[in-house]
């Protein structure tokens, strides 16, 4: 890997070089090597050759160009132990393979293994070497140039992977990776030729992010590895986090190479941070180097979530400064065992027979001596035997941790074998031994599907990547101070999406060795009645929580909206649920509805009374004086006028609703219609006296109960089309107060309502103006004095209704309706039969004939 895409870009020029060169002679008649050939650092003969790319070294010297003379090979340094066990599994592999009569019979498989020193430049270059056969000359063909490897094993980073699969895809040679993740090598347009046995960075970001989702961190913070590695792996792992509501506060690039002033600067960012989850896209390179700095600033407490690249890695677990790591959990690839591969791996001596330098530069790593007698460093050193004992020595080699990358490269060789034993047709024994042509060795290596002996099976996707599954470990220290990886789940990208993630019911370790799961949250969980809004400026992750208004209700931790309640219903206290609203209407139980109910049965009493008394004294001058049978009748509407207020109070239902307005107006206007009947009968009484005149004989009983009925059926008429066309009915008002139900009964037609009180009104007003020219007749008793006073009672209640009656809410609407019946029926009863009581009663001398007939000037 480089540090930064400065080399990266580097190492694609440096392949447009390589790629003009090796083209350069296309017209010559054959293949001229440029430059000095590349020797491999593990090589056996055979019938077909693989090819091999591993990091052996993970360092070089950079030596300054004088442009003079043609720039030295690459100095590689720094022995890269996990590299030698790749090829170790390689070799194993070839092994098994060339011992074994089932699979490519009579067939004795090579390799070419070449170092590529962590460089880009120089992976490209042992990969030309591979597929150009690496001869200094070739002569011409069929296929000139044409490759001497029918695929190539190995090259464990992608940023090499990538610039590896750009030059050889046009010769269509398989690479298959073992190690190499990044999502974009799955883009068969610029990879045509890449395949790995490792799952695609792809699954694991998501799993990643799932995982944290998971645990509830919503707030989190990320550093990765500041190549194609980190930084696609990252961005997928970012678009998945936000699609499931997870916020990242900062996402820091990293990579062994940078400068102190660098890594002040990420120390800075997250000492001043408030997440306590750090996502580690990193390799475990720069992990061992990130560690380290974090455990020189001590900066403890954080919980970890790793990628497969660190998160297994034994020498991580035991490197200065791993306990800034305690309590990690993340993915790894699953684990795998291969029968025979440990043994092949620490006895290492058959190496030695190749006559290879690997050989020689390892055992000296690994004991610390030489393999003769010259002072290489200015110290003596003791001499190597080449027989030392392996097994006492404990470091890098020895581990075991990594058997599943291990595995990988099993898998890769095992692939390409098979591949080789289809195309070959073998059974027995294999038809030659000559491979095929490299389009043809692709195209069938993309659709193998074999099982392996330890029976797992091996097959690509249409993108040339393996099944995505992965373990969940978490880092659980033991009692010695060691670390444990344990799996605590699993993550399976063939299932749906929501059983993906399996995690077993074990007892996870967290940061600082504790048992509760961390919180890492921007803002706490808004809890139920209230609802999420956002701050300004800042992640969606990051909100404040307000209380749901008014009848909206939240039942739902963290809800971005309060739901209003049905109409009929309004929020509790809490705002988390909704409830009844409270029905109001005028009832008999509630103070008001008895008090009117009361002075309803009153007025019907005190008018029956009244009636009770005329009818005991029914012969007596002041009961015959103004027609006693309309007097009668007044007395009966006014009951029923008492009584239809009745109708008003209790619960309205359809009937009630129909009943109280046409009750009203048909028993008013009866009222109002025998109050002008004794009206008119006063006036046609005093002008009857007249010399000449003959109103009273047109103006006689029956001609008033003609009256009285025609004005009444003209109400009844306008009650029946009122009913008939759009009558009243039961409405439920839930607009006049928002925490309550209104029961009302609703007009149905409002026209029909003011129709109804404007002939009232308007029968009123005639009787008002008929009372007022009767009032100052000569009468010794003049009855249309009381109906003036009582008309303008009357009118005066209803004038008054009107304003109240609109302006009163809910059941006091009806209150104001009862309160405007009673006192109007009040009004006539005691003003025009009040007084003769009185006279019948308490002044009897009064009630002569005589008495009523004295006129007064």
């Amino acid at each position: 890997m480089l540090s930064t895409q400065r080399w990266s870009e580097q190492g694609f020029a440096l392949l447009q070089l390589l790629l003009v060169a090796s083209f350069s002679k296309a017209e010559e008649r054959g293949c001229i090597l440029m430059g000095e050939p590349e020797e491999p650092q593990l090589f056996k003969t055979g019938d077909i050759i693989l090819g091999g790319i591993f990091s052996f070294h993970s360092n070089w010297k950079n030596i300054e160009s004088t442009y003079v003379h043609s720039p030295l090979p690459l100095q590689c340094t720094s022995l890269n132990f996990r590299a030698f066990q790749f090829a170790q599994a390689m070799l194993f592999a070839i092994e098994e393979i060339n011992n074994s009569t089932d699979l490519l019979p009579g067939i004795q498989l090579g390799y070419k293994i070449y170092d590529e020193c962590g460089s880009i430049a120089r992976a490209v270059r042992v990969a030309l070497s591979l597929i150009n056969g690496n001869e200094e000359t070739a002569t011409m063909s069929e296929k000139p140039c044409s490759g001497s490897v029918p695929a190539i094993i190995g090259v464990q980073s992608s940023s090499p992977c990538m610039a590896v699969a750009t030059v050889i895809g046009p010769f269509h040679t398989p690479l298959v990776s073992h190690f190499a993740t990044c999502a974009c090598l799955s883009n068969k347009v610029r990879y045509p030729s890449f395949l790995r046995t490792i799952p695609s960075d792809y699954y694991q970001s998501r799993a990643l992010a799932q995982m944290v989702k998971h645990f509830g961190w919503t707030w989190v913070g990320a550093i990765r590895t500041n190549n194609d590695y980190g930084d696609i792996g990252m961005a997928i792992f970012t678009e998945t986090a936000t699609q499931l509501g997870i916020c990242l506060e900062y996402s820091l690039p990293f990579f062994r190479t940078d400068p102190p002033e660098q890594r002040q600067k990420i120390i800075e960012i997250i000492k001043g941070s408030t997440s306590k989850v750090i996502i580690g896209f990193l390799s475990h390179i720069d992990m061992d180097e990130l560690i380290k700095e974090f455990a020189h600033h001590n900066l403890t407490g954080y919980q970890w979530v790793g990628t497969e690249s660190w998160i297994s890695d034994s020498q991580i677990a035991i490197a200065k400064g791993h306990n800034i790591l305690e309590g990690s959990i993340g993915l790894a690839i699953r684990k795998a065992h291969v029968t025979g591969l440990r043994e092949f791996m620490l006895d290492v001596k058959p190496l030695n027979s190749s006559g290879n330098k690997l050989f020689t530069e390892f055992w000296e790593t690994t004991f610390g001596c030489i393999f003769n007698h010259i002072k290489q460093t200015g110290e003596n050193l003791e001499q190597c035997t080449g027989y030392e004992d392996l097994t006492g020595i404990k470091n890098s080699f020895h581990d075991m941790s990594l058997m599943p990358i291990f595995n990988n490269v099993y898998k890769g060789v095992y692939a390409v074998a098979h591949t080789l034993h289809n195309i070959l047709g073998c059974g027995e024994m294999c038809s030659n031994t000559i491979a095929s042509d490299q389009q043809v060795i692709l195209q069938h290596l993309k659709n193998i599907r074999f099982k392996t002996k330890e029976g797992e099976e091996v097959y690509f996707n249409e993108n040339g990547d393996p099944a995505a599954m992965y373990d969940v470990i978490n880092w659980q220290p033991k009692k010695d101070g060691s670390v444990e990886f344990v799996t605590v789940g699993l993550f399976d990208a063939s299932l749906p999406e929501d059983k993906q993630l399996h995690l077993d019911n074990l007892t996870l370790t967290w940061a600082n060795n504790s048992k509760q799961v961390p919180v890492s949250v921007c803002s706490g969980t808004c809890a139920l009645g209230t609802r999420k809004v956002l701050q300004k400026g800042r992640p969606v992750c990051c909100y404040d929580c307000i209380p749901c208004a008014e009848g909206e209700v939240s039942n739902t931790t963290d809800s971005i909206t309060c739901v209003r309640c049905h109409p009929e219903f309004w929020s509790n206290e809490r705002r988390d649920g909704c409830e009844k609203k409270e029905t109001e209407f005028l009832s008999y139980t509630e103070i008001m509805g008895t008090i009117l109910t009361l002075s309803s049965l009153l007025g019907a009493c005190l008018t029956a009374t009244v009636a009770l008394i005329f009818f005991r004294h029914r012969n007596t001058p002041i009961v015959k004086a103004n027609n006693s049978e309309l007097s009668f009748l007044l007395l009966f509407s006014l009951t029923l006028c008492f009584l239809c207020s009745l109708t008003f109070i209790g619960r309205p239902s359809d009937w009630s609703c129909m009943l109280r307005h046409t009750a009203f107006g048909i028993t008013f206007v009866l009222c109002i219609s025998c109050v002008l009947g004794k009206t008119l009968a006063v006036l046609m009484a005093f002008k009857a006296t007249l010399p000449g005149s003959n109103l009273m004989k047109l103006f006689g009983p029956r001609r008033q109960r003609i009256i009285v009925l025609a004005f009444t059926l003209i109400q009844v008429v306008i009650c029946i089309v009122w009913v008939t066309a759009n009558p009243p009915y039961p409405f439920k008002n839930l607009g006049h107060f928002k925490d309550k139900i209104i029961l009302e009964c609703a007009l149905g037609s409002p026209i029909g309502f003011w129709a109804v009180l404007g002939y009232i009104g308007l029968l009123a007003m005639l009787c008002f103006i008929l009372a007022i020219l009767a009032r100052k007749l000569p009468d010794n008793f003049n009855e249309a004095k009381f109906i003036t006073f009582s008309m303008l009672i009357f009118c005066a209640v209803w004038m008054t209704f009107i304003p109240a009656y609109v302006s009163s809410p809910g059941k006091f609407s009806v209150a104001v309706e009862i309160f405007a019946i009673l006192a109007s029926s009040f009004g006539l009863l005691f003003c025009i039969f009040i007084p003769k009581c009185y006279i019948i009663l308490l002044k009897p001398e009064r009630n002569t004939k005589k008495n009523m007939m004295d006129k007064k000037s």
